[in-house]
């Protein structure tokens, strides 16, 4: 048992790590091929409180896309919810030609409906691809509206690493239980995404 101590007082450490959430459980894993969208129609529920999309090599069949998502609440459909999002990117080209950080005003939603960006521009050369995770918190409430948090890495057309950064929450406080990803055009050629609970 490690033990802590502020000066006055002594604390177990182990169990104050328990009080930081728990570990991650794998509920489901889904493989895009030549795939117009894939959706995660089940596994997210009251079980966790917050749930968590690792997506891997995601490799668009159209150059210049970008992966974007999208939620039904509880006995919706058409995936259409009502988002409020913002969004930054960080950029730098492989030949280290204009490196950039700044805020992407046209990749955000202020009560919109549309899908949601998170990631940055994807090529579709043999070798570019994009990876990330999308972290969505306790979307089975039915008090609060639904935060979530994004951020990917990918592989420009034009030779340059994307660091892309996208927070915001989907405004109803109906439950959330089904979530869709697809690229801004065209189909995901390959590539996997895997859905965990945390708890």
């Amino acid at each position: 048992m490690g033990l802590i101590s502020n000066g006055s007082t002594i604390f177990d450490a182990g169990a104050m790590a328990s009080g930081f959430g728990g570990s991650l459980s794998f509920l489901s894993k889904q493989t895009a091929s030549s795939s117009s969208s894939i959706s995660f129609t089940s596994g997210i529920n009251s079980t966790f409180k917050e749930y968590l999309f690792i997506y891997n090599n995601i490799h668009p069949a159209t150059g210049n896309t970008q992966l974007r998502f999208q939620a039904n609440a509880d006995g919706a459909s058409g995936f259409n919810e009502t988002i409020t999002s913002t969004a930054f990117l960080a950029f730098m080209g492989e030949n280290g030609h204009s490196p950039t950080l700044g805020y992407e005003g046209g990749r955000d939603q202020a009560q919109g409906t549309g899908f949601q960006q998170i990631s940055g521009d994807v090529g579709n050369d043999n070798d570019q691809v994009g990876c990330g995770y999308l972290h969505l918190f306790n979307p089975s409430s039915t008090t609060f509206v639904k935060h979530y948090i994004a951020r990917a890495s990918s592989c420009h057309p034009s030779d340059r690493e994307n660091d892309f950064h996208s927070v915001g929450y989907f405004n109803t406080t109906s439950a959330i239980d089904e979530i869709q990803f697809k690229m801004s055009s065209g189909n995901i050629d390959s590539g996997t995404i895997c859905l965990y609970g945390i708890g």
